[in-house]
């Protein structure tokens, strides 16, 4: 171990002594725009350095800066009445959602990489201060195995039986118990063991709000929490969910984006750049000084590492873990940032393959629609009243790609940290534990109406005007992908990296 040497020792000690304090200017302005090699600290620093603030409320006030690994609770507004619209007279007659799994156990990948960062300041010298947030690092277990490997946690289950009780409150006629027992509500999955376990918790909690009526109780919150008695739990020859990896795996199948992208290191070159850029290297200073260590020793794995700790344990034991004392806001700012990076370059707008190697959940969900929607004759059969589809952010970023959303005029760099700080593309909002995209369709006097919600809130269609257009106009407006989109030809076909300029 190489702790830091020279006229930084006192003062390092003093900040270690007094969380509180920390290392000032006497006068004038913060840091310049980043570090150079060697410099001090970065960007967000302000005048010096401090370890983060301790617990508001229990929840680090960076919750909703931790990209895929947000809780969903932290970056969702109030609720609102998802089925009520401002066309008299409508009626719904159709939804299909596709969610990501609930909250999870971290992978094996980052199991290793957390119980390197958790060993490294284990074997720092003690402290003696069982108050000192350093000893407080010292003595935390590292309890996540590698036979976790991403499976669904109990507030994973909740995430899943709290959204489908608000999902029935909002479209009971939809989700109806009967409708379930006849077979005419089709549920998808991931063959992932965290999507078929966020699955059975769905039905959970379908059947949790079919008995509310008669336990008078209220619907699921989005924390997780719920006033329900629960009725006695279901048999697996209960659920009735069907596997289907072609259809929410599609892109470990898609030759094209797969060598194109997925395992093509030069996909993710703006990643690297940023991990070793100024605002990065700022980062690993800042950690670097409030454990007493070398920056040299902490690698940017490790920083990103000790930040996924903060996040899981908030996530999983909604705990406030002392690993989050080592960041501040513009710390998690620049973090969440790397993520967005990644997502943004290898699952979202980046290349042109990426977006479309979802063409077959594209089609399968336009499929459902136009079944739901085409006239019918008094004799046939009602439409499928339900497609819920679940899956992984992976599953949902490339669609929301496809579809043209959350698309910035200018991508997302690592040279352009600064002036991305109002982007639409965030991870954080887009695909956070449960996440989901949901198009109903209604049945309106003048035509069939489409509503698309994210995370419960409604979303306009690119170019639309209102978040209730007539569903011929999306129709129109994705008739190029309706058409076209040949899942096919794009992923056997030459791989493909250019740069997404289609939508």
């Amino acid at each position: 171990m190489a702790p830091l040497r020279g006229d930084h020792t006192l003062l390092l000690r003093l900040m270690l002594l007094l969380p509180g304090l920390c290392l000032c200017e006497a006068e004038g302005p913060g840091p310049g725009p980043g570090p150079g090699p060697g410099s001090g600290p970065g960007p967000g620093s302000g005048p010096g350095l401090r370890l983060g603030p301790g617990p508001t409320g229990h929840v680090p006030e960076f919750a909703k800066h931790f990209g895929t690994k947000t809780r969903y609770e932290d970056v969702v507004s109030p609720p609102v009445n998802l089925s009520s619209t401002t066309e008299g007279r409508c009626s719904p007659i159709h939804l299909t959602a596709v969610i990501r799994h609930g909250t999870r156990f971290p992978t094996v990948k980052n199991v290793k990489r957390m119980a390197r960062v958790s060993r490294l300041v284990r074997e720092m010298g003690e402290t003696g201060d069982p108050e000192d947030v350093l000893e407080q690092l010292r003595q935390w277990e590292q309890w996540y195995t590698e036979d976790m490997d991403g499976q669904l946690v109990e507030k994973g289950r909740s995430d899943l039986s709290n959204l489908a009780m608000r999902l029935v409150s909002s479209f009971p006629g939809l989700l109806s118990e009967a409708e379930f027992h006849s077979g005419r509500i089709s549920i998808k999955t991931s063959s992932k063991h965290r999507c078929v376990s966020s699955a059975e918790a769905f039905q959970d909690g379908l059947r949790l709000a079919w008995d509310r009526p008669r336990t008078r109780d209220q619907p699921g919150n989005r924390d997780g929490t719920t006033t329900e008695t629960s009725p006695e739990p279901p048999s697996d020859s209960d659920y009735i969910h069907e596997v289907d990896d072609s259809l929410m795996r599609f892109f470990e199948h898609c030759r094209g984006y797969v060598e194109g992208v997925e395992t093509n290191a030069t996909a993710t070159a703006e990643v690297e750049l940023f991990k070793h850029g100024p605002e990065f290297r700022g980062v690993r200073t800042r950690v670097a000084l409030r454990l007493g260590l070398d920056p040299d020793l902490l690698t940017p794995d490790l920083v990103e590492a000790a930040f996924f700790i903060c996040s899981y344990e908030l996530a999983i034991k909604s705990l406030y873990s002392p690993w989050c004392r080592l960041f501040t806001k513009e710390d998690a700012k620049i973090l969440e940032y790397k993520g967005d990076l990644k997502q943004y370059w290898r699952r979202a707008h980046g290349f042109s393959i990426t977006p479309l190697s979802s063409c077959p959940l594209f089609h399968h969900i336009f499929r459902s629609l136009d079944k739901a929607g085409r006239p019918r004759r008094a004799s046939d059969p009602p439409p499928e009243p339900a497609s819920i589809l679940i899956g992984h952010a992976e599953t949902l970023l490339p669609l929301i790609a496809l579809l043209g959303l959350y698309k910035d005029k200018t991508p997302p760099t690592a040279a352009n940290y600064q002036s991305q700080q109002d982007r639409l593309f965030r991870s954080s909002l887009l695909v956070p534990y449960s996440a989901h995209l949901v198009f109903v369709l209604y049945d309106c006097p003048r035509g069939a109406r489409l509503r698309l919600l994210t995370n419960e809130a409604p979303l306009l269609f690119p170019g639309a005007t209102t978040d209730l257009p007539l569903y011929r106009e999306v129709r129109a407006l994705y008739r190029h992908l309706l058409d076209g989109c040949d899942y096919y030809t794009a992923c056997e076909g030459r791989p493909s990296r250019a740069p997404n300029t289609e939508l």
